[in-house]
């Protein structure tokens, strides 16, 4: 297997994974041997197990640089720490002394929070590949069902077979490093099962919720983004002026991130539903069609579900112009089942008068589906509203 594949990576992490697993259960036994209170004397079989904790310690690569280096203490040297805090009879003695003991199981737990965190960013873009494999999985599944067909039908055993290859690739990525979603369990048996009825499932229930969990995973919620001020109201007290910027630095991303950024800001917005990236897109630009249901609701009337496909154009170059967006329209038969009601062109730039005026001709015309345009500016005034998402893609220029 060449050295650069995934899983040759995936191996390296296994087998240090295997280590580390192996360093923790061999250091809770080694912590209930250290004895309480001041106790001189010799444990052969302590001494063993640290010379076995030395070991495996070794085999630890680093990460960033870093990897733990504390190796738990010699007994007799406990004794003597704690007798020696015992004659300063203060406080800090004994917690000093209790913090050095413990420091090799502090590392560990160091090690694994960062060793987690690596895995998650080594499997993230084949991951993101997988899920958006199995939205298409289920869609080609789907074309194969008629509208009336019985629950309790087999389904084609080929593309079932695909689905289920797909969520065996995922459940090797993952690991231990993603905490299964809720639906995991239920949406593997009724893969198993494979009929009608549990196509329903998987797409009502069970994938929705598998999909959104695997995805909010991916990006760290809890990373921190960079802030460059140790005391806000410092800026307060400097009373700072000058002209504020609307224009956000799209250069600072590339095609990936800005599809992200797309896919981010209708996550995270009310009555937008079922997010999620489509395959095998004919762009020019090679980029991934977005598909969401837009909610409306009206108080005296019913409730509509607008299925809406966005087409991300990260173009800093060049803008938008009529046979990008005739070429755009004419991909919507990819996706054309269920019905497209609504197709917006998202664009980092802007679009031309005849892209404008191609665009407006063809809504009067109540052609379907209806196009919406959101160039630079109009993207700016819906993230001036959502500063957190800026700041987390970095797009305020210095």
């Amino acid at each position: 297997m060449p050295a650069d594949t995934i899983m040759a990576a995936l191996e390296q992490f296994e087998a240090t994974e295997a280590n580390l697993g192996k360093l923790e259960r061999l250091y809770a036994e080694i912590v209930v041997m250290i004895p309480e209170g001041i106790v001189f004397g010799e444990n052969v079989e302590y001494e063993d197990r640290v010379r076995n904790f030395e070991l495996l310690l070794g085999s630890l690569p680093r990460i960033d640089g870093w990897k733990p280096s504390a190796i738990p203490p010699d007994l007799d040297d406990v004794a003597q720490h704690r007798f020696e805090a015992a004659e300063i009879d203060e406080l800090s003695a004994h917690v000093a002394v209790d913090r050095w003991i413990e420091e090799p199981g502090r590392e560990l737990r160091e090690y694994r929070f960062r060793f987690t965190s690596t895995r998650k960013a080594l499997i993230r873009n084949a991951l993101v590949g997988l899920i958006d494999q199995i939205d298409a999985d289920i869609r080609a599944v789907r074309a194969t069902v008629g509208p009336s067909e019985e629950p309790s039908k087999r389904l084609d055993a080929e593309r079932w077979s695909a689905l289920r290859r797909h969520m065996d690739q995922i459940e090797v990525l993952l690991g231990s490093a993603v905490k299964r979603p809720a639906r995991w369990s239920y949406m593997l048996r009724h893969i198993n099962f494979g009929y009608v009825s549990d196509l329903i499932d998987i797409e009502k229930t069970d994938w929705p919720n598998v999909k959104n969990t695997l995805r909010k995973s991916l990006y760290g919620v809890n990373e921190a983004v960079p802030v460059h001020v140790e005391d806000l109201s410092a800026l307060v007290a400097a009373r700072p002026a000058g002209p504020i910027t609307t224009a956000l630095a799209w250069s600072k991303i590339d095609d990936e991130a800005f599809e992200r950024l797309i896919f981010t800001l209708i996550s995270d917005t009310q009555r937008y539903e079922n997010p999620e990236w489509l395959m095998q897109t004919r762009a020019p630009d090679r980029g991934r069609d977005l598909s969401v249901y837009r909610i409306i609701h009206d108080e005296l009337s019913s409730t509509q579900r607008l299925r809406v496909i966005i087409q991300c154009k990260h173009w800093l170059q060049r803008s938008v112009n009529a046979p990008d967006v005739a070429a755009t329209t004419a991909q919507m038969a990819l996706w054309s089942d269920p019905p497209i009601d609504i197709l917006i062109v998202a664009t980092s730039g802007r679009f031309t008068a005849d892209a404008v005026a191609w665009i407006e001709r063809r809504n009067a015309g109540q052609a379907s589906p209806r196009i919406e345009m959101w160039p630079d500016s109009h993207l700016e005034r819906l993230l001036a509203a959502r500063p957190a998402i800026i700041a987390e893609f970095g797009l305020r220029g210095h």
